[in-house]
């Protein structure tokens, strides 16, 4: 990154606040832009710093703003504005941090089979929870017949949603895009594996080139650049937040996210004869009667019950987990404290 103001890395009122003036005369801040297996690599006003990661430390996400002392140690974490998680990949009971003080999400799919309604609903759930402002980039319109096709039925979902249809590679498409690109402002790219987004990436960043180098700096070369979460300087000011594609997105802690990604659902909810209908049999419900007659649609429903069914699934699994350690850390504890008086002949 050129020029490591903190104010073009992202600083702004809200992290200012969280400071004293001794905290101002003795700490540094600093913004995580890369994340790797050992280590953070970070970004003050005195240039690019790599801080390994230590087991006392909170866990941290690209995006993320700390303090260090005068040996670059790590300090403490700064509240977030924003922050995107998703349940771990796989079997694990784990909470995942992908971004964190984004401004934008910028969800990206493709004009093609990779085109999923039922996607782009995960992705914006997760992006009301955040309270992040999403956009919806469909890409490789060049090779769409009909792209507009593509755009109401992303514009169905919801009235107010910005859908931009680009062709990543063309200048002109992508430059739709730089609303949202201002000095200061922080956008995150989500999408699957495939959809261009890296070509996207490119695209914004002014050369194809930039992307390679700046990350070979940070991830001591040889890896791609979709392989790890990382922040880019665009040429108008703004910090682009690249993701790896996800195979996966599964939601926990995100029941606000839901209920605002589908409001026609949850509006018509309070028309329901019962106030915990569940929208299957039960007389005077407002949604069966939406459903036949026309005004919402059947995969709508089935998407919004599934999301509903996961997310609280997923919440209750991590929380019964968080208890245990939260349990097995006070019996450790215990032992410990016995275990001393024990020593001391008590």
């Amino acid at each position: 990154m050129q020029n490591t103001s903190l104010l073009n890395l992202g600083w702004r009122p809200f992290f200012q606040q969280q400071l004293s003036l001794s905290d101002l005369e003795t700490y540094t801040p600093a913004r995580v832009i890369a994340q790797h297996r050992s280590e953070y690599g970070l970004m003050s006003e005195q240039g690019e710093i790599h801080l390994s990661i230590l087991h006392s430390m909170p866990a941290l996400t690209v995006g993320d703003w700390l303090l260090l002392d005068n040996q670059q140690h790590f300090v403490r974490e700064l509240e977030r504005f924003s922050l995107f998680s998703r349940k771990a990949a796989g079997h694990k009971n784990e909470l995942q941090l992908i971004a964190a003080n984004v401004d934008t999400v910028f969800m990206v799919s493709s004009l093609n089979e990779n085109f999923n309604l039922n996607r782009l609903e995960r992705y914006l759930a997760l992006a009301h929870e955040a309270q992040v402002e999403p956009v919806v980039v469909l890409t490789k319109a060049d090779l769409c017949a009909n792209p507009e096709d593509y755009v109401q039925q992303v514009q169905k979902l919801d009235r107010l949603l910005v859908v931009e249809a680009v062709n990543g590679l063309d200048n002109s498409t992508a430059e739709r895009l730089q609303a949202w690109c201002g000095a200061g402002q922080t956008i995150a790219l989500l999408g699957s594996s495939g959809v261009g987004k890296s070509t996207l990436v490119n695209t914004l960043l002014g050369q194809a080139q930039q992307l390679t180098q700046a990350t070979s700096e940070l991830k001591h070369k040889g890896r791609h650049t979709t392989t790890s979460r990382s922040l880019h300087a665009m040429p108008r000011g703004a910090l682009l937040l690249d993701t790896p594609g996800m195979r996966e997105l599964q939601l926990s802690a995100c029941e606000d996210g839901v209920e605002a990604t589908f409001a026609e659902i949850s509006e018509l909810a309070q028309s329901c004869r019962f106030a915990d209908c569940q929208h299957v049999n039960e007389p005077n419900c407002a949604v069966q009667a939406a459903l036949k007659s026309g005004d919402l649609d059947l995969r709508r429903l089935q998407s919004y019950r599934k999301l509903q069914r996961e997310q609280a699934h997923n919440s209750a699994t991590l929380a019964e987990k968080h208890a245990f350690f939260q349990k097995q850390g006070r019996l450790h504890k215990a032992i410990q404290e016995e275990q001393r008086k024990y020593k001391k002949g008590y």
